[in-house]
């Protein structure tokens, strides 16, 4: 069973607007944040060091796992066994996965080390409400 909400227009995030907002048609989730529903999964996250990236404990990441990762997405992946949600970074150095809170270091891709790609990150829910 699908449920889909209904969007009462928009809101302005600086002054009210006076003029008459109009109704749009109902607002499927699914449709607007899933693109390949095959290859999408959805996780929860743990910790904060990708709080500068707006993606704060608690919050869902929809992640597509068929799309590739290029320089600067938001990525999971596994390192060494141990999962991460973290920007993807490529260059003439080499890989690393860096976070966005100062308060961690990026983690730097050495030789021998098992790098595994779970998806990129295409979107987040973020609830305001007591998680």
């Amino acid at each position: 069973m699908s449920h889909k909400a209904k969007v009462s227009g928009s809101v302005v995030a600086g002054f009210p607007s006076p003029a008459e907002q109009y109704h749009e048609p109902p607002l499927d989730l699914n449709e607007l944040l899933v693109k390949r529903p095959a290859a999408t999964y959805f996780v929860r996250v743990e910790g904060d060091s990708m709080i500068g990236a707006g993606i704060h404990e608690g919050d869902l990441l929809v992640v597509d796992r068929s799309l590739h990762p290029a320089n600067g997405d938001i990525i999971i992946a596994s390192v060494d066994g141990d999962f991460t949600v973290k920007t993807y970074r490529k260059d003439k150095s080499g890989i690393r996965l860096e976070p966005a809170n100062e308060a961690y270091p990026a983690i730097n891709i050495k030789s021998g080390q098992q790098l595994d790609y779970f998806g990129k990150v295409t979107a987040c829910i973020h609830s305001f409400t007591n998680k």
